[in-house]
């Protein structure tokens, strides 16, 4: 059984590391290199300017804005996003009245409901993005339209054209469109829990709020730790670059109210033709998703709970 075991790991790991090594992380190493320079993007011809990228980044107003928005992406996101998707979860799963023969049930049509909620996923991101524009028009939006067809005629907001409510709006849609992912991911996970704990919990007068916090969430927080980082890492990559482009005004408006890293680095790059700095403001992105992900992994370390 050990004859030849070393190379039978490497025989099948090589391949995968060099695609990984060419594809991802040369293309990191290439950033931060160019980082250093004035390169342009359009041209061949490019010099060392060393850390200039760097102070001209800390002295940007706009960068410092894009990566308050960013933050406030991964912070609130995932926060909303995963509780919603626990409830909607648990509700699904546990959360109907008890049946004959069952001490604990799920609502009736939870498995239409998972379907429903699931649906958002079915869609691009692009085409919920554009849906969510001709929502929110403010003349003759879906929006507007239903609230006017309430009597509510003077509260007609311009969503997307108000900066105080645009990136709200934006990540409402990102809510939307990911809540259902989690709630199936959170259901396969709660069907897997055994019912004989639900079941003694239940005999102790336990009630739902309490079997949700004792029994339900410790026996889900590795997946709802994962389901965090993964969320984080979409909020601040191409999901809320996606949104903010397609259904913004500028886009990133009005008054880069909207803008965040991604779309920031988009611009400055392709727009300003200013390659060298926009692999700058991409290494702080960087940096900010390892470290996001780092913090949520530390926080959330807790000891491993087996069944």
């Amino acid at each position: 059984m050990q004859h030849g075991k070393y190379r039978f790991i490497v025989g099948f790991l090589s391949v995968p590391l060099a695609l990984y090594a060419i594809f991802v992380i040369w293309p990191f190493v290439q950033s931060i290199y160019y980082s250093f320079t004035d390169w342009t993007g359009l041209s061949p011809d490019f010099k060392m300017v060393g850390f200039d990228n760097y102070s001209r980044m800390l002295d940007d107003d706009i960068f410092w804005k894009s990566l308050q928005h960013s933050l406030w992406f991964a912070l609130l996101l995932p926060l909303v996003t995963l509780s919603l998707a626990l409830f909607f979860a648990f509700m699904l799963n546990v959360g109907g009245r008890r049946r004959k023969g069952a001490a604990i049930a799920g609502v009736r049509g939870s498995s239409f409901y998972k379907i429903a909620y699931f649906f958002p996923q079915v869609l691009s991101i692009a085409i919920v993005a554009l849906l969510f524009q001709f929502a929110y028009n403010p003349n003759d939006g879906a929006i507007n339209g239903a609230l006017k067809a309430v009597g509510l005629d003077d509260l007609q907001p311009e969503w997307l054209g108000d900066p105080d409510l645009a990136l709200w709006c934006v990540m409402a849609v990102l809510v939307w469109s990911t809540v259902g992912f989690f709630v199936v991911l959170f259901s396969a996970g709660m069907a897997s829990i055994p019912k004989d704990f639900y079941e003694a919990a239940l005999l102790d007068g336990a009630n739902r709020f309490t079997t949700f916090f004792r029994i339900t969430l410790p026996l889900l927080w590795d997946t709802v730790q994962s389901g965090w980082v993964y969320m984080g890492i979409l909020a601040l990559g191409a999901e809320s670059f996606a949104v903010v482009q397609i259904m913004t005004v500028g886009p990133g408006g009005p008054d880069y109210s909207t803008t965040v890293l991604t779309l920031y680095v988009y611009q400055t790059a392709f727009r300003d033709g200013q390659a060298a700095y926009a692999t700058t403001i991409g290494v702080a992105l960087l940096v900010v998703t390892l470290a996001f992900a780092a913090v949520v992994m530390r926080l959330g370390r807790r000891e491993r709970l087996e069944y």
